[in-house]
């Protein structure tokens, strides 16, 4: 998955907002503040949610066993 910094950089990425995120993945508000604060991580079925609103968009997320946790936008 994803950590809440690699969700604010993959929004930033898009120009996004967190309202922008939230309306991509059928979300309220209140979990993407949450998670992205590090308040509470949402279930995994938002996560899922919130992953796919990204990878739709060409957001990749990169793990540590890439050598370098980070996100890229893929064309």
């Amino acid at each position: 998955m994803f950590t809440p910094n690699q969700s604010k950089a993959a929004r930033a990425l898009l120009s996004w907002s967190q309202t922008d995120l939230a309306d991509a993945a059928g979300l309220g508000l209140s979990t993407i503040k949450d998670y992205e604060s590090g308040r509470r991580k949402p279930h995994n079925r938002n996560l899922s949610k919130i992953d796919s609103a990204f990878s739709e968009r060409g957001i990749e997320f990169l793990s540590e066993q890439d050598g370098i946790q980070g996100v890229r936008l893929c064309a």
